[in-house]
């Protein structure tokens, strides 16, 4: 069984999500000086007593990006994946309970079968911020994803905004983003440096209902 601790990151092999998550660290450590803030600034509020930010995670995987932005945030955080991952994600979660509570932040874990309506229903109550990391990959899932994308994201008077972290591989991926900008503005946040022998980095891409960036990057200039 694969795990995916905080303390043994040297461990974990997909180099995506570990990227994912060390942009995560960098607000931590410096919210000033994050490609995150103008995004996380949003959604973050510096009381004690403010709700927590609520976000699920699509494709968790190992669950390494939604257990770091657990601790990272104090956040409340769900994993999603395939029902038959989430035990998997369960034990990992669980083994970062202690420290992810330490700053603040819980792990749930929810089977989420994308383009599945029904599976949806159920997070969509309180979600603020939705985050993947490495999920375009397959292209029989493009539309399942968007359509999950849609369920999430054009509730709430479109206030939600999804972050995520992708490699391009190949040139049939564009069709997803082509799809999505249809529906969402989709623009980007960071951009790695090439890891050595690629010759592109991971980029992070926000993906946020039509017209919200411009409310959102008004409503920061003028408050």
């Amino acid at each position: 069984m694969a795990s995916g601790n905080l303390r043994d990151e040297d461990k974990i092999d997909d180099e995506n999500e570990v990227d994912n998550a060390s942009d995560l660290q960098i607000y931590r450590r410096d919210p000033t000086n994050s490609p995150l803030t103008r995004t996380l600034s949003s959604f973050t509020c510096t009381s004690s007593d403010s709700p927590r930010l609520n976000i699920v995670e699509l494709g968790s995987g190992t669950g390494v990006v939604g257990i770091a932005a657990a601790a990272t945030l104090g956040a409340n955080v769900t994993l999603t994946d395939l029902p038959n991952v989430t035990e998997n994600l369960k034990f990992n979660a669980d083994a970062n309970a202690q420290v992810v509570a330490r700053f603040g932040g819980e792990v749930h874990v929810v089977p989420l079968r994308w383009g599945e309506a029904g599976d949806v229903e159920g997070l969509c109550r309180d979600v603020d911020l939705v985050l993947a990391s490495d999920v375009v990959y397959h292209e029989h899932l493009y539309d399942p994803l968007l359509k999950t994308l849609r369920l999430i994201l054009l509730g709430k008077e479109g206030k939600r905004v999804f972050l995520m972290a992708h490699l391009k591989r190949w040139k049939k991926e564009s069709i997803f983003f082509k799809k999505s900008r249809k529906v969402f503005d989709v623009d980007v946040v960071h951009c790695d440096d090439p890891k050595e022998g690629s010759r592109i980095g991971v980029v992070v891409y926000r993906f946020s209902p039509k017209g919200h960036l411009e409310k959102m990057y008004l409503t920061n200039v003028y408050k």
